[in-house]
């Protein structure tokens, strides 16, 4: 950890996010890198997580990353910042060779992470976590901290990121795209030479992802370099001026600024093409499943909800961070009360106190921080998958755990969990498997209304296209599905409407050739669809 007090924040974060970036601001790359990996590897007992693997990053240039979940990129992050050392390679910075990189000389070298999995400390505020060990003191002495002086560090910072909080908000109170906001001022909080992103917009909507993307250039616009990891390919193809992509630990591809494209991408991280999108069919309405009326949610308790959920279709739900999307779908779910209105089901009103009326009622929520609200990592996946459900699976208050390994068994077979039995600690699993797992616990149950909360956050293209396909084959079995969602290409992409909320109301419901990126983001905003 460093330990240096912080005197000043580095002169070059002093510019507005209203810059203008021309071609002529650009530096150009140096034709020397400032840090350089070659034939780095790292093996693990039976695993090769990198073999070979050498990369040049040069001063002001943006590298995407990407690869599937297990292609070796959390290993390269590892060792980039001091956490895990290679077995073999070289590491150059300024082309002297590093005998030895710990997290110390990873920071002093001017490496900063901004993490998809928040690392932050509830229990203090938002100044604290971006300076944490880094605390500007006062004289005398006690060497206390000086918070007023700490504060004023960390509001640039905050202005930076487009946050609307204070830095003496804790962090307990916000939001996970604010929490995901902290992360990022924390990483500019150093004098970085280079920042890497891994996965920081899978928790943001559209509008703070494109001011992430416009920090990111600005990086790159002070000679900064940048990694940016990426599941969203439509992104890294915007900022990125080369590619480099992973599969089983190697590197199978190197795409130059003229040749990044989304087939480009996907063929070398999977090895080929995925198949192209077909227009949705048309899909006849079926009965309204479950219907919010003037629903009255904690976050916007003067502005009543009004939305219907039909059977066999999936219903998007988009909006901006505040916009109050998570609030409806956890009063529908029974984790939070309603403040006023009704909740109907197949018509008739419904009393939805706690979480155990809308499981009984076959309601069912696919949180959007699995880890944290969807599944107990240590247990195994059978204990997942049954938690909801033991009372079926028991004989005079006894939980057979036969039945139980055969009905995890059962959905393990036919969602596809990658995982060698059920026994498998459900920590170890990809964030695709562990997000199968979170479904399988509802499908052994026979759900009826299905409450998906960012359910592609953290989750490789492959894992993707494997829950987009069962959220489909749910809705074709009659199953009505609410999908929460901040990224624009899967709303549009996979929804057969959308609704789109603003400010705690439902500000417009598009089907068919109403549906596009420009109307989403108009309502997004409180505007009206031309």
């Amino acid at each position: 950890m460093l330990i240096a007090v912080v005197n000043d924040i580095p002169s070059q974060w002093h510019f507005s996010m209203d810059r203008s970036i021309n071609k002529d601001d650009i530096p150009p790359p140096r034709e020397t890198p400032f840090l350089s990996l070659s034939g780095v590897g790292k093996t693990y007992p039976g695993v090769v997580a990198l073999d070979g693997l050498s990369i040049d990053i040069f001063p002001g240039e943006v590298i995407g990353l990407v690869g599937e979940n297990g292609a070796g990129k959390s290993t390269l992050m590892k060792i980039l910042g001091g956490v895990i050392a290679p077995d073999r390679g070289t590491i150059l910075l300024d082309g002297v060779e590093l005998h030895s990189f710990s997290v110390e000389s990873s920071i002093a070298s001017g490496i900063a992470f901004v993490h998809q999995e928040l690392n932050l400390f509830e229990n203090l505020d938002v100044a604290a976590n971006v300076f944490l060990g880094r605390e500007p003191l006062r004289a005398g002495p006690f060497r206390l901290v000086d918070r007023n002086r700490l504060r004023e560090l960390v509001k640039p910072l905050l202005r930076r990121v487009g946050a609307h909080f204070r830095p003496d908000t804790p962090v307990a109170s916000l939001s996970l795209a604010e929490q995901q906001m902290v992360e990022i001022a924390k990483a500019l909080s150093i004098n970085a030479r280079l920042v890497i992103f891994d996965e920081p917009t899978s928790s943001l909507p559209l509008a703070e992802t494109e001011r992430l993307l416009s920090i990111i250039k600005l990086l790159k616009v002070d000679g900064i370099s940048v990694i940016f990891i990426s599941h969203r390919l439509h992104e890294v193809e915007r900022v990125a001026d080369r590619v480099i992509v992973l599969r089983d630990g190697m590197l199978v591809g190197t795409l130059a600024r003229d040749d990044i494209g989304h087939d480009q991408m996907v063929k070398l991280m999977i090895g080929r093409v995925l198949a192209a999108r077909t227009a949705k069919p048309k899909r006849s309405a079926g009965a309204v499943a479950l219907k919010a009326s003037m629903v009255r949610t904690g976050a916007y308790p003067g502005r009543p909800v009004d939305l219907e959920i039909r059977y066999g279709e999936i219903l998007g739900l988009a909006g901006l961070v505040g916009s109050g999307r998570t609030e409806l779908a956890r009063v529908l779910f029974g984790i939070d009360r309603s403040y006023g209105g009704e909740v109907l089901q197949d018509g008739k009103e419904i009393a939805i106190n706690n979480a155990r009326d809308a499981v009984e009622r076959g309601i069912f929520l696919v949180p959007e921080d699995r880890k944290r609200n969807g599944i107990l990592l240590d247990l195994p996946i059978a204990g997942n998958i049954t938690l909801a459900n033991l009372p079926s699976l028991a004989t005079n208050f006894m939980v057979s755990t036969e039945r139980e390994r055969a009905a995890a068994e059962q959905q393990r077979t036919r969602l596809g969990i990658k995982a060698p039995s059920v026994s498998t600690r459900t920590g170890t699993l990809s964030g695709g498997n562990q997000q199968k797992v979170v479904l399988a616990k509802w499908l052994s149950m026979s759900p009826k209304v299905m409450i998906f909360d960012e359910p592609t956050r953290g989750i490789d293209i492959g894992a993707k296209s494997e829950i987009y396909g069962l959220m489909r084959a749910l809705a074709d079995a009659g199953v009505a599905i609410l999908m929460i969602s901040s990224d624009m290409e899967e709303v549009i992409g996979v929804s057969d409407r959308i609704a789109v909320m603003h400010e705690g109301q439902i500000a417009g419901i598009l089907e068919d050739d109403e549906i596009s990126q420009e109307s989403v983001l108009l309502l997004a905003v409180g505007k009206r669809v031309k």
